[in-house]
């Protein structure tokens, strides 16, 4: 039976991360990092993303660094063939934007780009990952949200049908593709104190719009654990997932929430 450590150990392997630049995304490079994970980062903001990459370079890890855009098809298949995907282990899809936009006024063209980035993305990077890796296997690492299995903000319908998507299609793939070597599971973050939530927050209180501002107090009125979570409380359980602890694990749904879907 292999120790804790061993378990957790991720020296040796390679882990694409999306949206490594802020928030969640930046936490889970820095948990996997300590594990000893080397690391393929994207994301847009590109001073950011190397300054994440500077800190994870400390833990004497190698780091790659690639900004493009994640809702076009073309740029990620570019992508996986200029890292020449064969040699990444894990994927961690947590590329995603949190638009507010009421229902009424949605139109083909918004949908179109928050369905590119907050779904198609994740589905073409799981394609290239099994690609490259065919039969020697891998972890994927997808992100939902418990607003797609419970709804509680107004004007996030469109963020909602996105994510609900990805969380079918990690069960559809984990069903699929388990047998030939890969995991995949899905996060479910609610309720964290992110550069998403923040600039959302700042958002709704500028416009003053007071209906948006009852959901966010009736939300935190309805977590058990009375608090916003951390982005590194997300990221240890993406490390969890991309190591030997979840060998079991498929096309599992895991909350972190503070027990909001409990409630």
């Amino acid at each position: 039976m292999k120790t804790i450590g061993e378990l957790i150990n991720l020296k040796g392997k390679t882990a694409i991360v999306t949206g490594a630049a802020n928030g969640i995304g930046k936490a889970i490079v820095a948990r996997l990092a300590e594990a000893g994970c080397n690391l393929v980062l994207t994301d847009m903001a590109d001073k950011r993303l190397n300054n994440v990459a500077r800190l994870a370079r400390e833990r004497d890890v190698e780091v790659e660094c690639y900004t493009f855009d994640l809702s076009e098809k073309e740029d990620i298949d570019d992508f996986w063939g200029k890292i020449d995907g064969k040699g990444i282990d894990i994927l961690i899809n947590n590329a995603g934007i949190y638009p507010f936009k009421n229902f009424m006024t949605l139109d083909y063209a918004y949908i179109d780009q928050v369905m590119k980035v907050n779904l198609y993305s994740v589905l073409w990077m799981c394609q290239n990952m099994f690609r490259y890796r065919k039969n020697r296997g891998g972890v994927i690492v997808n992100f939902g949200s418990i607003e797609a299995l419970l709804p509680f903000k107004a004007d996030l319908t469109q963020y909602s049908l996105g994510k609900i998507g990805v969380i079918a299609l990690t069960r559809d793939l984990a069903r699929e593709y388990g047998g030939k070597g890969f995991r995949i599971n899905t996060v479910l973050p609610g309720g964290i104190n992110s550069n998403g939530t923040r600039t959302a927050a700042k958002t709704v209180l500028k416009k003053f719009k007071v209906g948006l501002i009852s959901d966010a107090y009736n939300f935190m009125q309805r977590i058990p654990a009375g608090r916003l979570g951390k982005p590194d409380e997300v990221a240890c359980v993406a490390l969890m997932l991309c190591s030997g602890m979840a060998s079991y694990m498929h096309g599992a749904m895991i909350p972190v929430d503070g027990g909001f879907l409990s409630a």
